[in-house]
């Protein structure tokens, strides 16, 4: 079992940048893959980016190469979200994900443990 706590949401301009965590507690942290997902109202929740056991590997979405960043601290058990250039059709509730699965996946079925989410909104 590993609980999960996002934590850096909250409202922001477009252009603007954000950072999100996500703090581990449970099994060991670095055993895990990491990813964020993102859901906005009435629509599914999608893959952003994600990040193998020792962050050797990443992966992100097309719509977020080159402005977000995952990246990861085993020591202090700490994913991170780094968001620039944020967009309006950036706004959703992040969260963040932690897979048995070794490498960065997309796949939300790889995931079987989740944080309650954190509301990020961006205004034009």
């Amino acid at each position: 079992q590993v609980q999960l706590v996002e934590s850096g949401g909250g409202l922001v301009q477009a252009g603007d940048s954000l950072r999100l965590s996500c703090a581990a507690s449970g099994r060991t942290f670095r055993s895990f893959a990491m990813g964020w997902f993102r859901q906005a109202p009435g629509k599914e929740r999608d893959f952003v980016a994600s990040i193998s056991r020792s962050a050797s590997s990443t992966y992100y979405t097309n719509s977020v190469k080159g402005r977000f960043t995952i990246s990861r601290d085993n020591a202090e058990n700490t994913v991170y979200l780094q968001m620039n250039s944020l967009k309006p059709e950036d706004t959703a509730v992040y969260y963040c994900a932690a897979s048995d699965y070794g490498g960065p996946s997309s796949n939300l079925l790889d995931y079987s443990y989740w944080g309650q989410g954190t509301q990020v909104t961006v205004s034009s």
